[in-house]
């Protein structure tokens, strides 16, 4: 690589493509769409897959990834990340750190540029349960992390939030507040699939993401269950295997037990994405805790024409309150669950108007021009 090859913009995060979060594809499509637009962008993270190369291009990004020493809970844990994102941040015009990131506070007190810092959520680790070593190492880790996000936010030119819906109810907010930018993710709409996962005509429910503790998918088998409908069908897709903090897939399994309504789909390709919402009637997001912070899913089905049920969370919920497309539920509330996906499926909602208005709040054009603006802004151009 040159060294006097200049970044207007470097990305740093933990995990990126082809690793898959909300907060990977929020970090992807940003980078992505910012380098069509014709800025130079770089994004710096860990070697999550050692098979991954350490340096590529892709979709005129250049991708550095640091070779990892250790996994932690749902982090990494590698000196190579910091020294290869200093080495990149001297050769740019702003900095955009995705929290969290346990390096996050370290990187912004050595940042010779400008600094935002995009804040998704707060971490959300299991204390309480399990050895006492793991517990203590995930109460070592949760503080850790939630410090060098308050470090890296008090030194940021700009904090970017999901909503102040979230932010505000953040453990982070006293050091958001003040430099508070809120910008929704980028949903990029999907294209008009085939219903090649339907099994009859019934009414079919959809979750699509990790199956991991804090998506709360047993509390959905469990409502689904207790719905009296001998022709629905749930669909539940996501990895379970190469997932950060372990997945939670034979809890699932236990809820399911043996009733033949309901299929684990496994991991989707992106082949399968668009095929899987055009076969659904409803998708569910019912997510327990603070870590979902906003669910860039719901508004992916949203604009496939499928209404969302969530859970009353911070940030989740502003969703459907902003296109009225679906329902909220209270996270944990199975009988409230059972009861919302019974009203979808008697009186759904108009599918062209909740279309419609999710693509008008949440297009990539519109997040692109917010994150340029405080971007530009920042870089002092």
């Amino acid at each position: 690589m040159d060294d006097d090859q200049r970044n207007d913009l470097v990305i740093v995060l933990t995990y990126y493509a082809p690793y898959v979060s909300g907060l990977t594809n929020v970090a992807r499509d940003l980078a992505e769409g910012l380098a069509a637009r014709g800025w130079r962008v770089c994004v710096v993270a860990s070697k999550h897959d050692p098979q991954l190369p350490t340096h590529e291009v892709v979709n005129g990004v250049r991708v550095v990834r640091a070779p990892v020493l250790a996994r932690v809970g749902k982090g990494t844990v590698g000196l190579n990340l910091t020294r290869l994102a200093l080495r990149e941040m001297r050769r740019s015009a702003v900095v955009n750190l995705h929290l969290p990131l346990v390096e996050a506070g370290l990187l912004a007190r050595l940042s010779p540029a400008p600094v935002v810092s995009t804040y998704h959520c707060d971490v959300s680790l299991p204390t309480g349960d399990g050895p006492l070593l793991v517990r203590a190492i995930n109460g070592l880790q949760h503080g850790a992390i939630d410090l060098s996000s308050r470090v890296a936010l008090r030194r940021s030119a700009a904090s970017v939030v999901s909503s102040e819906d979230y932010a505000r109810h953040s453990r982070m907010w006293p050091s958001i507040d003040g430099t508070m930018v809120a910008v929704p993710p980028p949903c990029p709409p999907r294209a008009a699939g085939r219903p090649t996962f339907r099994r009859g005509p019934g009414f079919h429910v959809g979750f699509l993401g990790r199956i991991v503790e804090e998506k709360g998918v047993e509390h959905l088998v469990d409502a689904f269950l207790a719905l009296d409908d001998p022709d629905a069908r749930l669909l539940i897709g996501g990895d379970f295997e190469g997932v950060a903090g372990g997945s939670v897939i034979e809890t699932v399994r236990r809820h399911i037990g043996d009733d033949p309504r309901i299929t684990m789909l496994g991991f989707l390709p992106e082949s399968d994405v668009d095929d899987f919402y055009a076969s659904i009637d409803a998708f569910a997001l019912p997510s327990v805790n603070a870590f979902e912070a906003f669910g860039i899913v719901q508004v992916v089905a949203m604009m496939a024409g499928v209404p969302a049920v969530v859970s009353d969370l911070p940030g989740v919920r502003t969703v459907v309150e902003n296109t009225g497309f679906g329902a909220v539920v209270a996270p944990r509330d199975v009988a409230g669950l059972t009861a919302a996906l019974a009203r979808l499926r008697d009186d759904p909602p108009d599918a062209t108007t909740g279309s419609a208005s999710a693509a008008a709040l949440y297009s990539v054009d519109s997040v692109l021009d917010a994150y340029e603006a405080v971007f530009t802004k920042a870089a002092g151009r």
